[in-house]
């Protein structure tokens, strides 16, 4: 390195200032910039299907939930029926020892022979439908036929969500 001015450094053919920007060197052009931006907005637009199936997933997984502990709770109320657990003046003579509505599953009944009043309670509170984003479920009673899409009011035999969409497996929600 040979120095030809005070400030100046020569190395091979090109003459560096120290302390400035080298001469020759400057920003991105337009094209980089251009190039840089496509390819985030391609990463950008691969991604944003993906986190679109990941929350239909996440709400058809809470879907399910939902749907097996009303369900579950169901059959827990027509269990403690058979067992003559539940007094009968809090089940309906058509009801079959189902629940008269969701309701009376949060509300609880009074336990048969038991003095003090205690409720059987087999659910904490009504799920929201996170398809509907509603309480409101459908539901079919035991009188009513397999697909049918009207609750005949008798008793809650099942529910299903009342969103008409499609699954992602290809199913209606309200088929589950």
């Amino acid at each position: 390195m040979s120095s030809t001015a005070p400030g100046t450094q020569h190395r091979g053919t090109a003459l560096w200032h120290v302390g400035t920007v080298a001469l020759g060197t400057r920003g991105y052009t337009f094209i980089e910039t251009l190039v840089v931006a496509t390819i985030i907005l391609i990463l950008a637009s691969a991604i944003m299907p993906l986190a679109r199936v990941t929350a239909t997933r996440q709400r058809e997984m809470e879907l399910r939930r939902d749907l097996r502990e009303m369900r579950t709770a169901i059959d827990k109320f027509k269990d403690a029926a058979m067992a003559l657990q539940i007094s009968p003046l809090d089940l309906k003579p058509d009801g079959e020892g189902y629940p008269p509505d969701l309701e009376k599953l949060v509300e609880g009944v009074t336990a048969a022979n038991d003095q003090t009043g205690r409720k059987l309670k087999f659910l904490r509170r009504v799920p929201v439908d996170p398809m509907t984003h509603d309480t409101e479920w459908g539901m079919r009673s035991y009188q009513d036929a397999a697909d049918s899409t009207r609750w005949g009011g008798q008793n809650v035999f099942d529910v299903y969500t009342k969103s008409d969409a499609t699954a992602l497996d290809g199913t209606k929600y309200k088929d589950w």
